[in-house]
């Protein structure tokens, strides 16, 4: 059935400057070229490039870090994790609102260049994304930032690991979260399982997209018995304990149903938390930055981190 009559006016002209797309591992290499180099950074930011350790028997992570120039006294943090449905991206994919948020914030982002899959399936980019934040939070006084408000997130694959991410920080008691930004995030594989949507996922990130990047990370079919919740937050059996949470999501998008979810687990377990569903918008709509519904997604997003950290 579909929701293209649905969609928010100002987002239609995306959907006919979009190429289609369907990820196989023979596409994989050729849409991994397409993607955007790196940018120049903005006048309002440092940006450098890190490698800190990676997990034990594994290579050096890369991570990009965003600093403001302009700060007063210690800085928050945001540890950053990338889009891509876990076989696409690199840090450079969120750049331009990772320094907006540096700048406007003034706090010290950390994007993870986390290893992709189906090369390094679950643990790996998860693993990665833990040295990322355990770097950052040994060296915060290096970095001119409080450990104590600290933050992770990120968009699509990079809000699943960022879910993932807070669990297994909560589970392994070394580095404190305070926020959580889960920006359409990807958090359930049983998703690829489950009864259509009837108006969600015909655009951007479809069904056969969403198996796809699914059986790359876990190695196998997705949906089955064993998954943990270190690859799909949406299988942990106790989300008690997380720290606040913000869920952003386009009504149109394949993970609605997934985030709509997790934010009424994360409500019963007592985890304060917003979501936020935007009417109009498919997977990845905020490309049109000049759409209101996209600059209303910016807006609030960026407000929720702002007050995510000054609460910590």
């Amino acid at each position: 059935m579909s929701s293209r009559h649905l969609v928010d006016p100002q987002l239609q002209p995306l959907l006919g400057a979009l190429p289609s797309f369907e990820l196989s591992l023979q596409a994989l290499t050729q849409i991994r070229a397409l993607m955007p180099p790196a940018s120049e950074p903005s006048a309002d930011v440092i940006a450098s490039e890190r490698l800190v350790p990676g997990p034990e028997g594994a290579p050096e992570v890369r991570v990009v870090v965003y600093e403001p120039r302009r700060r007063q006294g210690l800085a928050p943090a945001y540890v950053h994790m990338h889009g891509g449905g876990y076989v696409l991206g690199s840090p450079h994919l969120a750049a331009a609102r990772n320094q907006a948020l540096a700048s406007a914030i003034g706090c010290v982002v950390v994007s993870v260049d986390y290893r992709l899959s189906p090369e390094a399936p679950f643990p790996g980019p998860i693993e990665d994304c833990y040295a990322g934040l355990k770097w950052l939070h040994e060296h915060a006084e290096e970095l001119g930032v409080d450990r104590k408000r600290i933050a992770i997130g990120g968009e699509s694959a990079g809000g699943g690991l960022a879910a993932a991410l807070g669990l297994l920080a909560r589970d392994r008691g070394e580095v404190p979260v305070a926020f959580q930004l889960l920006v359409y995030p990807m958090l359930d594989d049983r998703t690829v399982v489950a009864e259509p949507h009837p108006y969600a996922g015909e655009f951007v990130w479809t069904p056969a997209n969403n198996r796809f990047g699914w059986t790359a990370l876990l190695g196998g079919e997705p949906g089955g018995e064993d998954v943990s919740p270190y690859a799909a937050a949406a299988r942990a059996g106790d989300l008690s304990g997380l720290p606040p949470t913000y869920i952003a999501v386009g009504a149109l998008d394949l993970l609605l149903a997934e985030d709509v979810a997790y934010a009424q687990r994360l409500l019963r377990a007592g985890v304060p938390t917003e979501l936020h569903v935007y009417p109009g918008a498919f997977h990845g709509f905020d490309l049109v930055a000049h759409a209101e519904v996209a600059q209303r997604f910016e807006r609030e997003l960026r407000d929720a981190l702002r007050r995510g950290l000054r609460a910590a």
